[in-house]
């Protein structure tokens, strides 16, 4: 029986044209998050599955990829829980592991600590265009930093990132799970129910206001508190500032420092960022992850019509390991999703020095072959990128081939040219 050519569903194997724009993205994404202060650091792709399954992760921890114990501590015929025969799984994003990391080397580390990884990740998701089993995800991450200069500094660096890639036009949308909470609780919803009302309302830019009502109504709480609740969202939206709308009616509710700090976030990005994209303060932003403790926001691509990243603030899951909490912030991109707008938009890679192509006809060899191998290395040295192969004898396909890979140059050698 034939073994399987076909990648697992869900991955994918990656051609070299597509290869060579993720390098090249890479890149662009160590250089600029170099210049903000990051820097790279990389983690296990597993791990222990106690860490994965700490309810931080939200709808991700249904998805991990759980891996079974391995020799005479697998024992199959004496299992009879979970725990018995699983003790590791691959990790589903770089956050958990990030603060994993810092709790174990936070004494050997700087403060704050400015973090850039970048490093694949994996679901057990529904794989569909633009979503795998495993995936590359980037995060920049800053630990150790309580004031709002960290989400400016995230926001900035992402923005200018995205910008150099050569994205403009798109929206960071921003929002608070503290302000989230204090208008559920001015709606008279209680602290219990928090968390799964916001998992209705982050549906609202697909159900619409009247399908949150109406699910929240289904859920069974009280129509008063829910007519209130959706009161604020049309009122907000009917002020023409939303960000003063909420200051206002959230009094008593929302802490002053965080209306301060939220407006400060705000007002400082919009006085130093370019003009290649909008900052837009959106109430309905909740990002999934139960781990956000305040800041949160999201990358939205007028490409894409989708979210492409987010982050935010969650200074408790350190504590969680080390039994003190550390202030913490993070921004991801969406790299999967850039490299496919890259990809549909016929995105080609900046030549960043010339590419010769040497086709050597089948034959030569000896002393000819030394003197063209020669030839190629002078140029390498030089800075080109030379590629030697023996011609093919379909030339014309071949070349069409190096041109799609970005070789501009090409030399052909042929034998009995070389005799003469």
């Amino acid at each position: 029986m034939a073994l399987n050519k076909k990648p697992v569903n869900g991955m994918k194997d990656i051609m070299p044209e597509e290869m060579q724009i993720r390098d090249y993205v890479m890149g662009v994404i160590r250089e600029t998050y170099g210049k903000f202060g990051f820097t790279p650091i990389e983690t296990p792709c597993m791990e222990n599955i106690g860490n994965l399954s700490s309810k931080q992760g939200g709808e991700n921890e249904k998805l991990i990829f759980k891996i079974l114990k391995r020799g005479a501590q697998l024992d199959l015929e004496t299992a009879s829980t979970e725990a018995d025969v699983v003790d590791f799984g691959m990790r589903y994003d770089l956050t958990v592991p990030l603060v994993r990391y810092y709790a174990n080397h936070a004494n050997e580390l700087p403060s704050p600590f400015k973090a850039l990884q970048m490093g694949n990740v994996w679901r057990a998701d529904r794989p569909q265009k633009g979503r795998y089993r495993q995936f590359m995800q980037c995060d920049i991450d800053i630990l150790g930093e309580e004031s709002n200069l960290a989400e400016i500094e995230l926001i900035l660096a992402t923005t200018t990132t995205l910008g150099n890639l050569g994205f403009k036009d798109f929206e960071i949308r921003i929002n608070d799970r503290r302000i989230l909470k204090a208008m559920a609780a001015y709606s008279g919803f209680g602290e219990e129910d928090y968390d799964n009302i916001f998992i209705t309302l982050d549906k609202m830019d697909k159900i619409g206001i009247e399908g949150v009502e109406r699910e929240l109504t289904e859920a069974g709480y009280d129509s008063g508190n829910v007519d209130r609740y959706l009161a604020l969202f049309k009122e907000m939206n009917a002020s023409g500032d939303t960000l003063a709308f909420i200051e206002e009616k959230m009094t008593g509710f929302l802490d002053e420092a965080v209306k301060a700090g939220f407006r400060e976030i705000i007002e400082s990005v919009n006085a130093t960022k370019g003009d290649c994209f909008k900052l837009v303060f959106d109430p309905t932003l909740v990002r999934g992850m139960s781990y956000y403790t305040g800041t949160i926001f999201e990358i939205a691509m007028p490409e894409l019509g989708a979210s492409c990243g987010g982050g935010g603030r969650y200074d408790k899951m350190v504590g969680r390991f080390t039994g003190k909490d550390v202030p913490a912030c993070g921004f991801s991109i969406g790299f999967e999703r850039i490299i496919l707008i890259l990809m549909e938009s016929g995105f080609k890679v900046p030549n960043q020095s010339k590419k010769v192509a040497y086709l050597i006809e089948k034959g030569v060899s000896g002393e000819a072959l030394c003197a063209i191998i020669a030839e190629a290395q002078k140029e390498r040295q030089s800075g080109a990128q030379v590629l030697v192969a023996r011609m093919n004898k379909n030339k014309k396909f071949q070349k069409e081939q190096l041109t799609a890979e970005g070789y501009d140059e090409f030399r052909q050698f042929y034998k009995e040219n070389l005799k003469n």
